[in-house]
């Protein structure tokens, strides 16, 4: 047994050793959804028990507080499920008056909520534990550090080290903070290192936590011995199922659970003590006994139990609220019977379920002690002093129906009648000099309000301030406030200087007033570098932006109506522009005769680094002839290229990259030039497919082949890819797939063809409105912020748009960009671009683009001197809006937000409730149209009085729009694929990871797939494969074949929508299987998908080189590491060169040195043999 205990002090260290390196984070993101989670039941029973607020011994506040805490997890997004352990009623044994409250919780969140309660488990090292977590997986277990007593702590250890072993983060139950988007608290992380200390000690483990569940059953005997005497647990348990039965027969109709569980817990513990009683004399030296109250005693209690139980069942809410606070505590003698008491509610509790039609809606009311309380105190105190309680007739006749029950149900001896209550005079509360607390004699400070005449507050407050207690003029507290001297509040009073905010305390990069040569110089140097800095990141040519005169925009997303009459400009300007076009075409057409030759040269002797050559200039070419002619010179290599591949001898299996780039040739032609396809190139292409083994594709193509140029059917099977056609694209040409896009330009656009969203966002521009716009990373959304910006340019000079980004690496970056898309002529001392931090800032107040943080434009917002700025804004730009639910800053986004009467754009690839916050941002405007209307009708009716006041109402604001759309785009441009990185035999290795082994069975049957869980092509035909394999007798199994399935059937071209499709039939029906009884086929599909296990090393400085070399060698790099902390991320950057600098140096030869001195004296010499020669030259040029 020693050797156990200084185990468990060895698992208490090691765990507190983790405690202050926990980290204190939200619990909940924006992809909550797809996130399950494990509640320790326990821990939340005492961390609610440990509740400042909480009035012990209501068990309706306990509830109440238990409930918040649930409902709170629930609103923010939460999915999780609370476990009780069975053995975990162990650690109650010293607090009898807890193992009722625990019964009954458990029994209120599996009977009157829908929350998933697990109780069927013995203990967390159990099999069966282990199990459901390897099937349910749960992101992380919220478990207290601490229990009541040392036991319940030792089992909250082991349950914390079980959980890291199977690889589930802990989360800490105390120190949890609830705002209205997140809840924080201390997250433990599953770490390598607590995972190798569980499976090295796993014996110890098993056998301190075996001893600790002996010791602790012994430590319920010798419990239970002093109150029950010979009656064991298992006695004791057929007692309260016999009481629960006899109960049954005299209420056949049912009843509520308080009567029943008052009635039989009265019955069980009067019978117990009486059989105690009996006992008395064998143990009559026992002190306990000794000091035990009679037997008429206890029955006055039980009276006063019912009475009290009567009560909660007919008393409102609100007067039981107003009941007195006793303070007194019961005598010493009746703890031995409450002890009995409660032990019997426990067994009776658990036994519940016998008794048929009964109402388990008020298992949270069970008892009120501070009720109890008051009606003892009543009987002691008040009662014989003669006065009397008038109770309700309702009351009355429960009571007298409750403990009438009680005494049909004794047998043996007499309990007396209900009335009166009390039979003897023993007081059962301790004196005190004050039992009751007297909250109303404590003298509340003298408090008012200040007067304040404010439309404003009044309008916000209402006629709450009628009920305040307001102070007057004259009171000292308010003439305590009132200054003596008044300064200026413009400036300093010391210095009588201008008063400065944080934007001048900003460093200024330039003088933007300067006229001096080096400054000048210094800022068209560093416009310069911005402007390559720009080019760098895209490469897109830069715009001259000119001033011009507002138009009336057009709708470009609805029908035009054709002009009847052309002008003689408009017809001169089309003509141009179609000549234009003309010599365009035939400059790239000479371009690529001139390139062709060696573009097939390569094409012939490289066929990757030739296509690459022939993408390069596709992407270069604008002209659809000259493209369509360089797609069929690559297709043309490639079949060469596959036929050459496919007769090679000795080949054990075929490239199939060399079919994916004939088939990526022949997806283009199909798709995008097939006006341009004449006979001969249809035939081509479907000898192209023939070759490939996809005959049918073939026929549906060109029916009339050439029967002279068929392949022979031996070679069908020489050349053929031995897939299907379809199959074939899903499962390797998932990244070519085409995306389904329009082919109508629109003219707002000249470097791409808009989607239908993008043109909706342009259309916001367009009309001055507000949009929230979402859509995932590279789609395409940040345009139209340059577009925006674009339109305010042309509009004036004097517009600004602040683009307001999260990072300051955001805002250089943007900035840059801006720079590098934009020019204009502007007045001097006037710039395009410029930018405010904390940290510095250029041009910040004399530009038309400001970029800069949400901190610093709060500031620029509410400073007095910077409103004639701020009326200059005609559009903000929030980009990685999302960070509005974030930890720190969220509320600068939240005034930003509010405070701005412009049109805006909130951008996010992230934002999990779009819809909310779009209602919650069009509510903020209409209250800002209001507003503005209110303002405009105050203008009116002072000009019609004549009144010369300067009221003035911003342009922007007369022509913006208070409309708010939320544009939302959820397809991404390119599909993600997971992969797990892992460590094997000194190697980085990468397994892929298929997103449904993420989920479980349970988790789709209850909440689906989640939103943000999509499939690639390829991983769609994984799924199909696996739920073939699982169920043999699958009957949809050919309907979803990918040959068979309607929406690839006959298409040559398989476009991304289609597969999307796939991917929606597959997932509906996995949750058909779950919802219709194959459950087990759904859970052995989930299963197969899952990666084996893999035991990672934590030591990354060490194999983060490793992983940088494995991307390299598989073509990976450049890469982005995603580490959120700036140490670890300076760690392994010196880890990567150190690396560097040990491989170049082991590459080197071993007489490098010696070389490079040589080759450093030879270099000497020549320079001097140089410099003697020169002399010379010069003396005789001298002398000529």
């Amino acid at each position: 047994m020693e050797k156990y205990t200084k185990f468990l002090k060895k698992i208490s260290q090691l765990i507190l050793e983790e405690i202050p390196k926990a980290e204190y984070s939200s619990l909940f993101n924006d992809f909550v959804e797809s996130e399950f989670f494990l509640i320790d039941g326990d821990s939340l029973l005492i961390t609610c028990l440990r509740e400042k607020s909480l009035n012990w011994g209501q068990n309706l506040h306990f509830f109440y507080l238990v409930e918040r805490y649930l409902v709170d997890l629930k609103s923010k997004g939460g999915q999780f499920a609370i476990v009780f352990f069975k053995d975990a009623e162990y650690a109650y044994i010293s607090f009898p008056e807890l193992l009722p409250l625990r019964s009954a919780l458990i029994l209120h969140l599996q009977r009157n909520t829908t929350i998933d309660v697990q109780t069927e488990f013995s203990g967390c090292l159990s099999q069966e534990w282990k199990c459901f977590l390897e099937e349910r997986y749960p992101y992380f277990l919220i478990v207290s550090e601490e229990g009541l007593n040392d036991v319940q702590t030792h089992l909250f250890n082991f349950l914390i080290i079980q959980s890291w072993a199977m690889k589930v983060h802990v989360v800490l139950s105390s120190g949890q903070v609830s705002d209205i988007l997140r809840l924080y608290a201390y997250l433990m992380p599953s770490k390598y290192k607590n995972q190798t200390f569980f499976k090295k000690s796993e014996k110890m483990v098993e056998g301190a936590y075996k001893t600790l569940m002996e010791q602790l059953e012994d430590s319920r005997v010798l419990t239970l011995a002093p109150l029950f005497r010979d009656v064991t647990w298992t006695n004791m348990m057929e007692e309260a199922c016999k009481s629960l039965s006899l109960l049954k027969e005299l209420w056949p109709e049912g009843s509520d659970i308080r009567r029943v569980l008052c009635v039989t817990s009265c019955f069980l513990s009067l019978s117990m003590y009486h059989h105690f009683l009996l006992n008395r004399k064998e143990t009559a030296s026992d002190q306990v006994t000794n000091n035990c109250p009679a037997l008429q005693n206890v029955e006055d209690l039980c009276r006063m139990h019912c009475l009290s139980v009567a009560c909660l069942l007919h008393l409102p809410l609100s007067q039981r609220a107003r009941a007195r606070f006793i303070t007194s505590h019961w005598i010493k003698e009746v703890n031995s019977f409450f002890k009995m008491k409660k032990w019997c509610e426990h067994f009776i509790l658990n036994n519940i379920d016998i008794f048929e039609n009964l109402n388990l809606t008020h298992l949270s009311d069970l008892s009120d002690e501070p009720l109890l309380k008051n009606i003892a105190f009543y009987y002691e105190n008040e009662h014989v002093q003669g006065l009397h309680l008038n109770l309700e007739s309702a009351i009355a006749k429960e009571y007298e129906y409750l403990w009438n029950t009680v005494s049909n149900l004794v047998e043996g001896y007499e309990v007396g009648k209900p009335l009166p209550l009390r039979t003897t005079k023993l007081h059962f509360l301790k004196k005190n000099p004050s039992p009751i607390k007297e909250s109303f004699k404590v003298k509340m400070p003298n408090l008012g309000f200040i007067p304040v005449s404010c439309k404003l507050v009044d309008e916000f407050v209402g006629d709450i301030l009628k009920d305040l207690p307001f102070l007057k003029r004259d009171d000292p507290t308010v003439a305590s406030l009132v200054k003596q001297k008044e300064f200026d509040e413009l400036v300093h009073w010391h210095s009588h200087r201008p008063l400065s905010d944080e934007y001048d305390q900003a460093k200024c990069q330039f003088d933007e007033h300067s006229r001096d040569p080096r400054v000048l110089r210094s800022m068209q140097k560093f416009h310069v570098f911005q402007r390559f800095y720009g080019n760098s990141l895209e490469s897109v040519s830069s715009k001259v932006i000119v001033t011009q005169t507002l138009k009336l925009k057009k709708n470009f997303s609805g029908p035009q109506s054709k002009k009847t009459h052309e002008t003689k400009a408009e017809i001169i300007t089309r003509e141009n522009k179609k000549r234009l076009f003309a010599k365009e075409e035939q400059k790239e057409e000479q371009k690529w005769n001139s390139l062709s030759f060696s573009v097939e040269q390569e094409l012939k002797e490289n066929l990757n680094s030739g296509i690459k050559n022939l993408e390069d200039f596709l992407k270069s070419c604008k002209s659809n002839s000259v493209k369509f002619q360089v797609e069929m010179v690559g297709l043309t290599a490639c079949l060469k290229a596959w036929k050459e591949h496919c007769q090679g001898e000795g080949k054990s299996s075929k490239d199939l990259s060399i079919a994916v780039q004939m088939m990526k040739r022949i997806h283009s032609l199909m798709d995008k030039y097939p006006e341009l396809l004449q006979e001969a190139d249809h035939q081509f292409i479907a000898k192209c497919l023939k070759y490939l083994g996809f005959d049918e594709l073939a026929s549906s193509l060109h029916p009339t082949q050439v029967s002279g140029e068929e392949i022979k059917e031996k070679k069908k099977n020489k050349y053929s890819v031995d897939i299907g056609p379809i199959r074939f694209q899903l499962q390797f040409m998932g990244h070519y797939l085409i995306r389904d896009e329009r082919k109508d330009p629109d003219p707002r656009v000249l470097d791409f063809i808009p989607d239908t969203w993008q043109r909706e966002l342009l259309d916001v521009v367009d009309n001055n409105e507000s949009a929230v716009i979402v859509a995932p990373t590279s789609s395409g959304k940040t345009y139209a912020s340059y577009y925006c910006m674009e339109k305010v340019l042309k509009e004036s000079d004097d517009g600004v748009v602040v683009y307001v980004a999260p990072t300051k690496a955001l805002v250089n970056q943007v900035s840059a960009t801006v720079e590098n898309r934009f020019s204009k002529h502007l007045p001097s001392g006037e710039a395009l671009c410029g930018v405010f931090t904390r940290e510095y800032r250029h041009d910040a107040l004399n530009c038309q683009v400001l970029i800069t943080v949400p901190a610093c434009f709060e500031i620029l917002l509410l400073a007095p001197h910077r409103q004639k700025w701020v009326k200059k804004i005609r559009y903000v730009i929030f980009d990685e809006v999302h960070c509005l639910g974030g930890e720190i800053g969220a509320e600068v986004w939240e005034h930003l937000l509010v405070m701005i009467r412009c049109p805006f754009l909130a951008l996010s690839a992230t934002i999990s409730n779009p819809k909310h916050l779009t209602e919650w941002l069009q509510s903020v405007k209409r209250y800002w149209k209001q507003t503005d209307n209110t303002i405009g009708e105050n203008s009116a009716s002072k000009r019609k009085t004549g009144s010369h006041s300067n009221v003035h109402k911003d342009s922007s604001q007369m022509k913006q729009s208070y409309k708010v759309r939320l544009v939302l785009y959820e397809e991404r441009y390119n599909d993600l694929e997971k992969h797990v990185c892992s460590v094997k035999d000194d190697d980085v290795c990468f397994d892929h990871f298929h997103p449904c082994a993420a989920l479980t069975a349970d988790h789709i049957e209850k909440y689906g797939f989640p939103s943000d869980l999509s499939l690639s092509p390829r991983e769609s035909i994984q799924l199909y494969d696996t739920m073939v394999e699982a169920w043999k007798t699958w009957p949809r199994a050919q309907e979803l074949c990918p040959e068979e399935f309607i929406h690839f059937k006959n298409k040559i071209v398989i476009k991304k929508l289609d597969a999307r499709k796939y991917e929606e039939s597959l997932k509906a029906e996995l949750t058909n299987w779950i919802k219709n009884g194959q459950i087990e086929q759904a859970k052995m599909v989930l299963r197969k998908l899952r990666p084996d296990k893999i035991d990672n090393s934590e030591d990354m400085v060490q194999m983060f080189p490793l992983l940088v070399e494995k991307l390299r060698k598989l073509g990976k790099l450049p890469a982005l590491f995603f580490i959120f902390n700036l140490r670890v991320v300076e760690e392994r950057a010196l880890s990567v060169n150190a690396f560097l600098e040990d491989k170049q140096e082991t590459k080197r030869p071993p007489k490098a040195d010696k070389e490079a001195h040589d080759m450093a004296n030879k270099l000497r010499k020549v320079k001097k043999s140089m410099e003697k020669q020169r002399i010379v030259v010069c003396r005789w040029c001298l002398i000529e």
